[in-house]
């Protein structure tokens, strides 16, 4: 079984503004509400690609009352633990032109309720993936992630999606797979990262550091993946970009699909980078037959 944890999900409220002016009264062109968190957009495009999971994290009031009804309707399987007294947030992004984003700083998670996250991920086996994915509430150390590692039972494979320090601290507990994107990869090193050959060399020393696999997305580039003896490389197919939010999740969601239904390392390259560039190119997450046409057109 594949499990993700969203620690600090959200309802995203997407405005688009063709002439946005600060200051003053601007009316939405077009408006939409989804869930949103990296470990709930997982779920939801495995669920698309055929392959169950049970989405953990943390929900409070009626903002995540809504959060996991909308995504147990695209067929999410959601154990969130609720939160007494809290309220999930909500993300505010406006499309103009560019897109500006307003993300909500969320709920107090309290000890309690980590420990009792903490035993439900204790019942997971060595046949288990567990996708840790996302940033990390205020309230909650940047160490949270390797605290949750550090106390897996044995042989459980972790992937982990996070950025700066949130992302560094797990390297020691060996995950399976990390994948930063090329922004966060150049902030990890403090280097200007923007060729492959350099997302090959630094992904190198992440593989030195503790990961077993390095997935770095890049974008219009498409991605590399280092592992301890080989680096592959793949090109994003063409399209139009339309929306990015996303993206990368789906990328996770789309290599670990791979790798469930028993495809090798390069399979799973493949469908990771065609299911990320299929959520680039429509206005939601992607739809498995844009995926799979998407991977027809690279592997002829």
């Amino acid at each position: 079984m594949i499990y993700t944890v969203t620690l600090n999900p959200a309802l995203d409220y997407l405005v688009d503004v063709e002439h946005f002016r600060p200051g003053t009264l601007n009316k939405a062109d077009a408006s939409s509400i989804t869930f949103g968190g990296k470990g709930l957009n997982v779920s939801a495009v495995l669920k698309t690609l055929g392959v169950e999971s049970r989405a953990l994290g943390f929900v409070g009031g009626f903002t995540g009352n809504e959060i996991i009804k909308m995504a147990e309707e695209v067929g999410c399987n959601c154990d969130f633990i609720d939160l007494p007294g809290q309220i999930s947030r909500i993300n505010v992004k406006i499309k103009h032109g560019e897109e500006t984003e307003l993300n909500g700083e969320g709920p107090q998670i309290s000890s309690i309720a980590l420990n009792h996250l903490y035993g439900k991920l204790s019942a997971l086996t060595p046949d288990d993936f567990l996708v840790l994915s996302g940033s990390v509430p205020k309230s909650m150390s940047n160490t949270v992630y390797m605290d949750i590692m550090t106390r897996l039972p044995e042989g459980v494979k972790t992937i982990v999606d996070a950025s700066g320090a949130a992302l560094k601290n797990t390297l020691k507990c060996r995950p399976y797979l990390i994948k930063p994107n090329i922004d966060e990869l150049s902030d990890i090193f403090g280097a200007k990262i923007s060729v492959k050959t350099d997302a090959v060399f630094y992904g190198k020393k992440l593989v030195e550091a503790g990961a077993e696999n390095v997935l770095v997305s890049m974008g219009g580039q498409g991605a590399v993946l280092i592992t301890e003896n080989e680096a592959y490389e793949m090109n994003a197919p063409a399209g139009t970009v339309v929306n990015t939010i996303g993206a990368g999740d789906s990328m996770v969601a789309g290599f670990l699909a791979a790798i469930h239904n028993g495809q090798d390392i390069v399979d799973a390259l493949h469908l990771a980078v065609c299911a990320g560039s299929a959520t680039a190119f429509c206005e939601t997450l992607a739809e498995r037959d844009e995926i799979f046409r998407l991977l027809d057109m690279v592997i002829r």
